[in-house]
This record gives structure tokens, sequence and C-alpha cells, in this order.
């Protein structure tokens, strides 16, 4: 625990996603005022990047610009120099319509640099599409955070980001607990964070468990010296008997585990950083 005591967290908040539902967690935000509202929340409970996906009407997922630009504008307002991460992922578009929102110019948006299955459908991600999303970022100054759904994600982010089709810090962030992907596997997150360590020593990482694997990962990467990111996209519940009730309450078990790890939360500042992102 010494080597890592005292080096800030980041913790990202995802708050939406594109699958949970009201009827799920009526806690999920789904209109952009209330996405607003659940950041703000989030944000004093110790996230600096609000991960973020919108919503149609009716409540299904969209890429619409204008959605993501009036999530921005009042993120912008109400939460000041937080640092914005739009998704590209595929549930809420098909081909290049993934990328549509990136000419907002983000701090961040998620990348995923390859193909993987997911519990019902696979989540295809072509090396043309990767290319044409990577270029995108490096046009507008959007730092991705790569989303690795498998080793080889993890490998090809690092050859991406040597070449120079990724702008700037490399931001790896392992996922686990998709069906039919990567479970919950602690020999596996360990040689995972080998990898990074050992050839990306000046990237940063983090990781994200979905479902009930949620803490359990918020706990390994914070005592690995890592990120994390908690939020209900992710995990709808705090245990088996309860809803969670907020993006907040999820962020804030998460600050509690740095604590334990004597690891002070990262400020917005803070973040940006270590993530060598523009000033807010």
């Amino acid at each position: 625990m010494s080597d890592i005591a005292g080096k800030p967290c980041i913790l990202c908040c995802a708050i939406t996603g594109s699958v949970p539902r009201k009827s799920d967690n009526p806690a999920v935000p789904i209109t952009v005022s209330e996405q607003i509202e659940s950041s703000h929340a989030a944000v004093e409970a110790g996230a600096s990047i609000i991960h973020a996906h919108v919503r149609a009407d009716d409540g299904t997922p969209t890429s619409a610009p204008d959605r993501f630009a009036a999530l921005k504008e009042g993120l912008e307002k109400h939460c000041p120099g937080i640092i914005l991460q739009f998704s590209t992922g595929g549930r809420s578009g098909a081909g290049r319509e993934r990328g549509g929102m990136l000419p907002l110019r983000p701090d961040m948006a998620s990348l995923s640099v390859g193909s993987n299955n997911f519990p019902t459908r696979v989540y295809e991600n072509s090396p043309d599409l990767v290319a044409w999303l990577a270029s995108e970022m490096r046009s507008y100054h959007i730092t991705p955070e790569v989303e690795a759904f498998d080793l080889s994600h993890i490998l090809h982010a690092l050859e991406m980001s040597a070449t120079g089709a990724l702008y700037g810090k490399l931001y790896v962030q392992f996922v686990m607990g998709v069906k039919n992907a990567m479970p919950l596997d602690r020999e596996v997150f360990d040689f995972y964070v080998h990898i990074m360590r050992t050839r990306a020593p000046t990237a940063e990482w983090c990781a994200a468990g979905v479902g009930a694997a949620q803490i359990t990962v918020n706990e390994w990467a914070i005592a690995a010296g890592g990120h994390t990111r908690a939020g209900l996209e992710d995990n709808i519940r705090l245990d088996r008997h309860r809803l969670a009730p907020s993006n907040a309450a999820l962020i804030a078990r998460a600050a509690d585990l740095c604590a334990k790890y004597d690891r002070p939360v990262a400020s917005v500042a803070q973040a940006r950083d270590i993530l060598g992102l523009r000033p807010a």
C-alpha cells in the first residue's frame, strides 16, 4: 500500500449509459436536465470525470449531436471545469454516426479499439471505424479513454499510442464483468496492470466493473494505484437487496475506498494534470 499512498485517484462517473431504464432504477438520469442534476451531485461526491451518453425522448440511446451539445452546455454551467467524456459506444449509433458529437470538442471521448461479444450481440469495432474515430479525436484535440474489454484491446492501444494514432496521453480503462466478454478475474486484472506498468510506464489506467463487479473492481483499482469508474450506467444496485439511490452514492462508495487506501480523491484540476488535459 505504501507505494500508492498519497497518489490522487481519479473517479469517473458513468451517469446513464445506453441500457438501464427508469423501470430498472428510477434514479437513472434520462433527460438532459436529470443528467445535469445527477452529475452535479456526483461531482460533489468526488467525481472529476463525467462519462456521458444521451437518450432520445422515449429513453432509447442516441448519438444525436444536439443532445450532447445541450448536455455539454448544462454541465459547463453547473459543474464548472468538470472533465467531459462523451461516449462513442456502439449501442447509440452505427458507423461514423457514433462520432458525430466529436466536433463539440469534449475533453475526452471513449474509444473501443477492438470487437468482442456482449450479452446478446457482437460489439463490432472495425479497424476502419476505430482509425476514423481516433483521427477525429486527434483533429479536435480530444484525449481518448480506451475501453479495453480484452487483452488484445490493451495491446492495440499501446501500438496506436506508440505510432501517434491516439491524441494526448494514453489512458486505458479495463472493463470487467460484461457477460460474454472479460469476467471478473483477479489474475487477469493483475496481468493487465503488469502490462501497463511494464510497457507503458508513463501512461495512466483505470478500471470499471459491471453489475456486482463494480465495487470489487473499484477496490482492486484503487489498491493497485490506478483510477476507477462507478455509476448507474454500469451498476444500478448498492447490493442485491438495495437499488442505488443515485450516481453520487456509487461515487461516494468509491471515495470511501480511496480513504481506506490512503489515496486522496483527485480534484478536477489534479485530474486534468494527471491526464495531460488542457486547463478548464
